[in-house]
């Protein structure tokens, strides 16, 4: 048995404000679209799909790192994006809560925390590569 894909599936209570701002700002691709007389789903392409599981420690050191103290619930969702103080802004400016600015990790990258739409907790993260020294 082979997993092929992780699909993480969000209700969002506005769902015209969520595909807008994952869709259109983020800049998800849609790969799918569908619509009934019960309600309607879109799947967003979101590049390569991991699942990154946390002891309550490990949450705990990513929370104080990235934001300064513990602030996410038991699900974030994190997209590696090429420049995530720009990503960071474009989606503020389209109505995320910045919760914190990039800052530069341990593990070196460069991570945002923000609010978006639907309730989720987003880190924006870019790999600074390793260090020439």
């Amino acid at each position: 048995m082979t997993v092929r894909e992780l699909r993480l599936v969000v209700t969002a209570a506005d769902y015209d404000e969520a595909l807008r701002f994952y869709r259109d700002v983020l800049g998800l691709p849609e790969r799918a679209a569908y619509a009934s007389t019960d309600g309607r789903v879109t799947i967003l392409e979101a590049g390569r799909a991991t699942l990154e599981i946390a002891d309550p420690g490990q949450a705990e050191f990513i929370d104080q790192v990235e934001v300064g103290q513990r602030v996410a619930g038991h699900i974030r969702v994190a997209f590696e994006v090429d420049d995530s103080p720009a990503t960071t802004a474009k989606l503020a400016g389209a109505g995320a809560k910045v919760i914190a600015e990039p800052v530069r990790t341990p593990w070196n990258s460069l991570n945002s925390r923000l609010e978006g739409p639907a309730g989720l907790q987003l880190t924006l993260f870019t790999e600074l590569g390793s260090e020439e020294g």
